[in-house]
């Protein structure tokens, strides 16, 4: 599994309109081969930047082929609808997560 994490700052003004079209916008990557989920995360706001907001997406995949084929078939397009649609009012940045080490939660362990 591999994590394709978004990091997302867009302009307050237009964060309503931006969450409806990152909602429609998640669940077509979600609809493209390799695609196993998603979760959008708002990000504590920053006290000394009260214009703008803060998001993550992070989508899991089920291997680095199926990501790289999402860069390189994909991506590009996908990419230009929110260029297209708001333009220099948000900023994205990337980066991929690789599995380590996996642990999970013992249950009833305090």
């Amino acid at each position: 599994m591999i994590v394709y994490e978004v990091n997302i700052r867009i302009e307050r003004v237009i964060s309503e309109d931006y969450r409806a079209w990152l909602a429609e916008h998640v669940r077509e990557l979600l609809a493209l081969p390799g695609f196993l989920s998603a979760e959008v995360f708002e990000c504590a706001p920053d006290r000394d930047d009260a214009d703008h907001e803060s998001l993550v997406v992070c989508y899991r995949l089920e291997s680095q082929a199926a990501l790289t084929a999402y860069l390189a078939e994909h991506a590009p397009a996908m990419r230009a609808k929110g260029t297209a649609r708001f333009g220099d009012r948000m900023q994205v940045s990337r980066r991929v997560l690789a599995p380590l080490v996996e642990m999970l939660a013992v249950e009833g362990a305090a």
